[in-house]
Order: C-alpha cells, then sequence, then structure tokens
C-alpha cells in the first residue's frame, strides 16, 4: 500500500433502490482492470454483480450489506464501499458514512430525487461528508438530468453545478460535453473502454457556453484566482478543478456529473472527478476523545508515524472467523502487532491483515493511516476503537436507529435449536439494529428489525446459512403505553411474619414527561424516607417500566416524584421500599389514564401519475395523514404518515393496485396515541393471547 496520503480515497456509494449503485460499482471495477468482465445486477446470466456477492443478493436484485473493495486510477488507491439502498438495511449506510472520507451519491435522471435520496443526504450531513452527484441512467425514456439538479436545489437543498450537459438523451445519448474543458466526450468500443474527445458539436455550443457562464459564475465564489481570470479571460482547467475541490470540502458546493453505468458511459470521467474533488484522508478532520484526560477532544493527524488509533466499523462472521473491517486514523498497523480494544482493555495479536475485494481477501504486511483494512479473530463489537496502547483514546460510535418491528421464531426441533442460537449470536454482533430477546411469560424468542424485508432477509439466511429451519409469528408492533394525567400516590407496604418483618411507606406523585422515557424526582425532606433507600424508590419504579398495566407493554414518558414517606427503624429494608415503591406506581398508574402509543411511519409512494388516485385511497384505508403530494407530469410521490401496525403485506396491495409499477419507502418517524377503538382491540388481542399462553 502506497505511504502518500495525497494518492488515497475512500469513498461510498450511496442512493435510493434501482438508482443503479451497485452497476456503477461493476464499471469502475471494469475500468480500474480490477475485475475483467462485468455482469448484471439481477444476475440473469448465474453470475450476478461482483459487489452483490451473496446468494439472497443476486436473487432479489437488491443490495443487503455493504460490501468494501479497492481499486487504483492514475495511480491513486480508492477504497469503495457500495451501500444499501433499501431503508430496512440503512445502518449499513450510516457506518459506512461514518469511516468515509467522500461519497457519490447517484440519482436516476428519471426518478430524480427520492425518498431515500433524502435519507442518505442526511446521513451525509450528519457525518459531513463532501460529495459528488451522478446523474445515472441518462440513456433510459424520460431521461431529465436538468430536472433532477432543479431537485438537488429545492429538495436538498445543496448548492449542485452541473460540470457536464448532456451529448444526448434517452437512445440518443452518446456521451457528455464536458464545461471545464469545452470538449464533448463521447465512449466507443465494445464497452465503453475507449472515450473519444471532440469539438462540440455547432447546434449545441451555444448552449454549451451558457452552461459554462453559469458553472464559472457558481464555482468562482470559491477562488479570487479563478474570478480573476474570468475578468482578463484566462480560464485555465486546472483553476476550475481547484475552485470545485475548494467548494466539495467545504460542503457548500456538490457537483454534478451525468452518464449511463449500464451504457459504459460517463464512469471514467466520474473516476477523475472523484480523485480531483473529494478529499484525500488529511484533508478529513477527526476527533477522537482522551480517556486519559476526561474525554477531552483531541484532534487526530493522520500521520502513519503517530501512534496506532483505528475504529472497527463493521462485523462479518465467514468461514474463518469473525472478519472485523478497521479504519485507520492515524498511525501504522503491522501484521503480528498487538492492539488494545478501548472499550474492554482487552488485548489481541493481529494475525492476519487483509483488503478485500467483495468476499475475496488479498494478504497484506501492514496498513497505514487512510486505510480500510480488514482483521480476522478479533474479538469486538462494531463502534470499538483499538491503539497499540500508547494512547487511550476513544472514537465515537455511529448514530444506530432503535427497532420498530419483532417476530416471533420458533425451531422446528432440537438441532435447527441450536442452529438457531448460533446464527442470531452471529445477526445481533454483525447489525446494531437487528436485536433479539427472549420473552419471559411466552418463552417465544423474539427477532426485532427495521422493517419486514430486514427481518424476512435474516429469517432466509439462517434457513440457508445455518440450516436452522424455523417458523415465525405474527409480526407484531412495538406498542407503547404512557399516561395522560397526573396521579398521586400514597403506598405504605408491610409485611410481618415472624422476626423482622418489611415496611417502608412512599408518598408523590407521577405525571407526563414530555421528553424522554422515565425521570425521577427526589424531593424528601427531612429524613422522612432515609437516603439510603431513596436509590430502591427509583429502582421499584424502574422494575414497573418493562410491563404496563394496561395491556403488558413498556412504559414511557413518566416523571415519578417523590416527596414523603415512612419508614421502620428494624423492618424498614431496600427490599421494603422496592415494594412499596412498586405498589405506588401501579396505584397510581391507573389513576393516570394511560393510554396506548403505536409506532407511526414515515411512507414515500413513488408511482406513476395515472395510479395516483389508488394510492391514496390504500394510504387511507390504512389510517395514513397524507403529508404532502408532489407530480412531474411522469411520477408522483406521496407522503404520508401511517401506522406500522396498518403496513404489514402493504407491498402486495401496492404492487396489484399499481400493476408492479409503484415502490414504498418507510421509517420510523415517531410514537403517536392510538385511536380508543383500536386500541381496545389491541388489549383485547393482547389478553387473549396472555391467556392462551397460561394454558
Amino acid at each position: 500500500m502506497t505511504r502518500d496520503q495525497e494518492k488515497i480515497r475512500n469513498i461510498g456509494i450511496s442512493a435510493h433502490i434501482d438508482s443503479g449503485k451497485t452497476t456503477l460499482t461493476e464499471r469502475i471495477l471494469f475500468f480500474t482492470q480490477r475485475i475483467h468482465a462485468f455482469h448484471d445486477v439481477k444476475g440473469k446470466d448465474g453470475v450476478g454483480a461482483t459487489m452483490d456477492f451473496m446468494d439472497l443478493e443476486r436473487e432479489r436484485g437488491i443490495t443487503i450489506q455493504s460490501a468494501a473493495t479497492y481499486c487504483t486510477w492514475k495511480g491513486f488507491d480508492i477504497n469503495i464501499i457500495d451501500t444499501p439502498g433499501h431503508v430496512d438495511f440503512t445502518i449499513e449506510v450510516e457506518r459506512a458514512l461514518r469511516v468515509l472520507d467522500g461519497a457519490v451519491l447517484v440519482l436516476c435522471s428519471v426518478g430524480g430525487v427520492q425518498s431515500q435520496s433524502v435519507t442518505v443526504d442526511r446521513q451525509m450531513s450528519r457525518y459531513k461528508v463532501p460529495r459528488i452527484a451522478f446523474v445515472n441512467k441518462c440513456d433510459r425514456t424520460g431521461a431529465d438530468p436538468a430536472r433532477v439538479v432543479r431537485q438537488l436545489r429545492e429538495k436538498l437543498n445543496l448548492n449542485a453545478v452541473p460540470l457536464q450537459m448532456p451529448l444526448g438523451l434517452e437512445s440518443a445519448h452518446e456521451g457528455v460535453i464536458d464545461l471545464t474543458s469545452m470538449k464533448a466526450i463521447t465512449f466507443g468500443g465494445a464497452l465503453g473502454e475507449e472515450y473519444v474527445v471532440e469539438e462540440i458539436p455547432s447546434h449545441l455550443l451555444a448552449s454549451a457556453q451558457e452552461k459554462r457562464e453559469e458553472m464559472l459564475d457558481a464555482v468562482s465564489l470559491f477562488s479570487d484566482e479563478l474570478t480573476e481570470a474570468i475578468l482578463e479571460d484566462q480560464v485555465t482547467e486546472d483553476l476550475i478543478h481547484e475552485a470545485v475541490r475548494r467548494g466539495t470540502l467545504s460542503l457548500r458546493l456538490t457537483p454534478v456529473l451525468m452518464g449511463s453505468a449500464y451504457k459504459n458511459k460517463g464512469v471514467q470521467l466520474l473516476l477523475d472527478a472523484v480523485t480531483r474533488y473529494l478529499p484525500e484522508p488529511q484533508d478529513i478532520t477527526n476527533e477522537a476523545l482522551d480517556l486519559n484526560n476526561e474525554e477531552a477532544p483531541v484532534t487526530l493527524n493522520n500521520s502513519p508515524a503517530s501512534p496506532l488509533v483505528m475504529l472497527a466499523f463493521k462485523l462479518e462472521v465467514s468461514r474463518y472467523g469473525q472478519l472485523t473491517y478497521v479504519r485507520i486514523y492515524q498511525g501504522t498497523l503491522k501484521k503480528g502487532d498487538t492492539i488494545v480494544n478501548m472499550r474492554t482493555a482487552k488485548r489481541s495479536k493481529v494475525g492476519r491483515l487483509i483488503r478485500m475485494h467483495a468476499d475475496q481477501m488479498e494478504d497484506i504486511e501492514e496498513g497505514h493511516a487512510g486505510d480500510i483494512v480488514a482483521l480476522f479473530g478479533i474479538d469486538c463489537a462494531s463502534g470499538d476503537t483499538f491503539t497499540t496502547g500508547q494512547v487511550r483514546y476513544a472514537m465515537s460510535s455511529m448514530h444506530v436507529p432503535a427497532p420498530v418491528i419483532s417476530l416471533a421464531v420458533k425451531p422446528k426441533d432440537k438441532k435447527a435449536e441450536m442452529n438457531m442460537g448460533k446464527a442470531l449470536s452471529r445477526f445481533t454482533k454483525e447489525d446494531p439494529t437487528f436485536k433479539t430477546y427472549l420473552d419471559d411469560e411466552t418463552g417465544d424468542t423474539l427477532i426485532c428489525g427495521m422493517g419486514e424485508l430486514h427481518l424476512d432477509v435474516y429469517v432466509e439466511r439462517m434457513r440457508r446459512e445455518y440450516s436452522a429451519d424455523v417458523d415465525t409469528g405474527r409480526p407484531k408492533v412495538a406498542y407503547r403505553e404512557t399516561i395522560t394525567r397526573k396521579a398521586d400516590f400514597n403506598h405504605t407496604h408491610k409485611k410481618q411474619t415472624g422476626g423482622s418483618g418489611q415496611f417502608g411507606r412512599v408518598a408523590g406523585f407521577m405525571e407526563p414527561l414530555e421528553e424522554g422515557d422515565y425521570q425521577f424526582v427526589n424531593q424528601v425532606t427531612g429524613g422522612a424516607i432515609p437516603t439510603e433507600y431513596i436509590p430502591s424508590c427509583d429502582k421499584g419504579f424502574q422494575a414497573c417500566l418493562p410491563k404496563g398495566s394496561l395491556a403488558g407493554f413498556p412504559v414511557v414518558g413518566v416523571k415519578v416524584t417523590i416527596n414523603d414517606g415512612t419508614s421502620h427503624s428494624v423492618d424498614s429494608s431496600d427490599m421494603a421500599f422496592q415494594h412499596a415503591a412498586i405498589g405506588a406506581f401501579r396505584e397510581a398508574y391507573n389513576k393516570a389514564a394511560p393510554i396506548l402509543m403505536e409506532p407511526v411511519m414515515r411512507v414515500v409512494v413513488e408511482t406513476p401519475s395515472e395510479f395516483q388516485g389508488v394510492v391514496l385511497g390504500t394510504l387511507n384505508q390504512r389510517r395514513g395523514m397524507i403529508v404532502s403530494t408532489s407530480e412531474d407530469g411522469v411520477f408522483s410521490t406521496i407522503e404520508a404518515e401511517v401506522p406500522l401496525a396498518e403496513m404489514f403485506g402493504y407491498s402486495t396491495v401496492l404492487r396489484s393496485g399499481t400493476q408492479g409499477k409503484a415502490e414504498f419507502t418507510m421509517e420510523f418517524s415517531r410514537y403517536n396515541p392510538v385511536p380508543k377503538n383500536t386500541a381496545e382491540e389491541v388489549i383485547k388481542r393482547q389478553k387473549e393471547e396472555e391467556k392462551a399462553q397460561r394454558k
């Protein structure tokens, strides 16, 4: 690996579903001679795209896991992570963007800025990742890159500046006009590997000059030298590139390129743009927390000579053991080095150091600051920081959204039970948004995730990778309970059975909490409850939160204040006050008018305009509240808020109502009160289930 950091680029390729991310990555690998033939995403030829190496990905034609690879282009080392577009696998995008320096935002020239494009852009902004936009599929009917640029400005609020204009669109798409060099570039040869630079056709020259003027106006804001050169009519390509780079790195400019990955047009120019405009590792300021100095922020210097600091951002369990993907932020990692996990203080020896190319591995001797590599046999969790022990730094972890849907899984026999246990242990380690736990009452194993597709994929992986034959129950919604008014409590717990008994009285009130799940306030004065028993009261109240008395769901949004009580010199104890608090909570909870809360999802449906009425009908039937609708002549985008309980099976209904032409994405928005009649049904069903389980 090269030590020259100026020649390293760590990039992610992110976009909405079906915008062409994986196809673009496949073409990048081909043109950088990393692979010698490319294949379709859907695997029509039985091979499938290089980066979609799981059988499930090839069958479904979607990316499920982010995959890492690297390639070289004109002397630059480019580490690439191809990420999923489906919102159910959003954690894969989160962890990729956490460790990448730059990104390519891929957009479909027909679909434009779609729902998941908005989510991905928000994730890029969260981690301050500079980006280039690539308008793909310019060969498709209805392609309109100019409309996509307008949407980038209006919907994403980006300062989108096209550096190219298309040379023909739809079936006539031949290439692009480069506005920096004012040349027309077409792509010839059997596979688009020969690109020909020509003069701009005369009928497009005036339009190209006008677009160049607009581009120079926008770009010159980032360079005084370019502004002077424009006034003196001495503009050079290097001045433009330098200004675009400055604007991109400051996050105040998003260069827009265009082409068609599937038809092999524009990919080489995108690679040039990645090396020219996206940051090298030292352009990005990365901070860690110094554990020896009260977690004071420390800026990492990206130098290979400094003490090692690296972050484990993704885990995979392969047939050779656990594979840990790490990004090295400073220092050098060598095979045979001893590294320390800052969370557990556990030491491990680096036995094998590899560079990944999808599911293929290449052994290397060392990795340097700025590199993304993988290690074998290191026991850790996603988000752990490693050093060699010279410094005690910890890096902040990534944002992990909470799971919103759960499913009961039951093994069919003893062998399946053992295999299911192994599978769940591996999946929860790999994916922070996938949780599993045992329901104490029902004895069921529940798996929780981000959506139906998310859980469906994991169930299928259990069957295929672990031969764990499991039955699944109906998906369960993560309902919550909360209170709507203030209620007082004054509860005495006393129990006398020969010898010392139990005694404790707790008084106070409970009220709704606007933000957060639970808050405990101690207003006891004069030692009515001895100080040592106050934590026991808190513990007793918290013991009631996992299961409310309304329907047995977790309780949130409760503020409990204690202001009085009584203790006994002999009979009072921690246990007595815990029981007193539990009794007080139950007494007040029913008086505080508890209600049921349900997760509400932000649902975005994209449909051909002729089906708009049908789609609105399907959402209204599901207690959906329409937030906005927009239309661009061909497609309608409908944004709505719909309770998760009503969304099961929606994909089938949507496809059958729109001849399979519409698609939707959904993500968790917030918790809302359940309407009274629906709440009664949920409570009734819950109590029937509990009754059946007791039998």
